[in-house]
């Protein structure tokens, strides 16, 4: 076998690509920032009771562990910032009012999400902690988007559900633990025959009411009279109402900034750590959404410190594939300096205004192709200037 043979669903990122996605990953955190959002920066490697408190089963299954030599603890490399951006907010940072922040990293996974996928996404985001109005979530969803745009995505289709409409159903027809479950399992998995199997058991009056609402969730997908359909028959339960009034709102609010709104009732992504609205964005032929996110309001429990939370990430990897690719600049070639002052100031200004300078070294002059350069200094009249090759 051949020893530089990566793993599969490995890759490196070769010129071009790295010099696109670090300008998109500069732009988008000059953004975040502006919004005063503060950059952290956690780890790649963590115990993983850290990793997964609060995050639910998925993230154990992606996650990469091994076991740390000094502890003898198993430790695992992170498949996803946001438990440990909260761990930084309830722990490190350990704020009262709001505190916002944000991220940008490789992070792993065990197995790809998709056939086309990587098992290292570059996951930037932000999260926004303190507050559990809808304000925050569409400041959040108002960020997500401003940020594909910044990224040179256009065409924007948004997906909003709340995991209240399922939660709702469930505890106004108290429906135990185990076949909340199931549930969950079928309509994750859009599996309609199992979930007609789940809900033929369900026999007294308050679980008929139940049975007919959770088989017409997976139905309830589409634009803004979905929502009426739903006020009229869904029960009218306090969490339903609510969660339907906020999709209603933020779908109203964020409507100008994208193509097509539509909403999925059904969406029960992140079930057991999300607590309220959740949004995915999408862009033309990708078959996978190319920005998450949500209100957690319960993943502070895990750390002691309940704090309402929303937030949303993206991976650059993905989306500077989605970018038509600039051509790589070219630069000017420099002759080696051997201690000429005007010609390093020279240099050193072309540098300080961004240009690419390429000095060649001494013995070793192949020539422009070589190091992309479409221009070079030479000396005339006793002043350095640059002239086309």
């Amino acid at each position: 076998m051949r020893k530089w043979i990566l793993p599969e669903y490995v890759e490196d990122i070769l010129p071009a690509e790295a010099r696109r996605i670090e300008m998109m990953r500069r732009r988008i955190i000059d953004w975040l920032l502006v919004h005063g959002y503060e950059l952290v920066g956690p780890p790649l490697l963590e115990y993983v009771e850290s990793l997964l408190s609060g995050s639910g089963g998925e993230t154990d299954l992606r996650m990469f562990k091994v076991v740390d030599q000094l502890s003898g603890r198993m430790m695992g490399l992170r498949a996803d910032m946001t438990p440990q951006t909260a761990r930084i907010d309830a722990h490190l940072l350990n704020r009262k009012g709001i505190t916002r922040l944000c991220y940008a990293g490789s992070v792993l996974h065990a197995l790809p999400s998709g056939l086309t996928r990587t098992r290292e996404p570059l996951q930037i985001g932000a999260e926004l902690y303190g507050h559990a109005g809808l304000e925050s979530d569409l400041e959040v969803q108002r960020l997500m988007l401003q940020t594909l745009e910044i990224a040179g995505i256009n065409g924007i289709h948004l997906d909003l559900g709340h995991v209240a409409v399922f939660r709702g159903l469930v505890r106004g027809a108290r429906i135990p633990v185990e076949l909340e479950t199931e549930l969950f399992n079928v309509l994750q998995a859009k599996d309609i025959c199992g979930l007609k199997a789940l809900c033929a058991g369900l026999s007294t009056r308050v679980h008929a009411r139940a049975r007919e609402a959770l088989l017409l969730l997976p139905e309830l997908y589409g634009d803004s009279r979905i929502l009426a359909l739903a006020r009229k028959s869904l029960p009218d339960y306090p969490e339903i109402r609510c969660a339907l009034d906020e999709l209603e709102t933020v779908a109203s609010q964020l409507k100008s900034m994208v193509n097509t709104v539509a909403f999925d009732l059904a969406d029960l992504r992140g079930y057991h750590y999300h607590s309220g609205m959740v949004f995915a964005a999408y862009t033309g032929n990708c078959p996978n959404a190319i920005a998450l996110g949500g209100r957690y309001d319960e993943i502070g429990k895990a750390f002691g410190r309940a704090r309402p939370a929303t937030g949303f990430s993206m991976d650059l990897r993905e989306l500077a594939g989605l970018v038509q690719s600039d051509a790589y600049p070219k630069g000017v070639l420099a002759p080696h300096a051997h201690g000429d002052k005007p010609l390093e100031e020279k240099i050193g200004q072309l540098r300080c205004e961004g240009q690419i300078v390429v000095v060649e070294l001494p013995g070793h002059e192949p020539g422009q192709n070589t190091y992309n350069c479409d221009r070079k200094l030479v000396l005339q009249d006793q002043e350095w200037i640059v002239i086309d090759i």
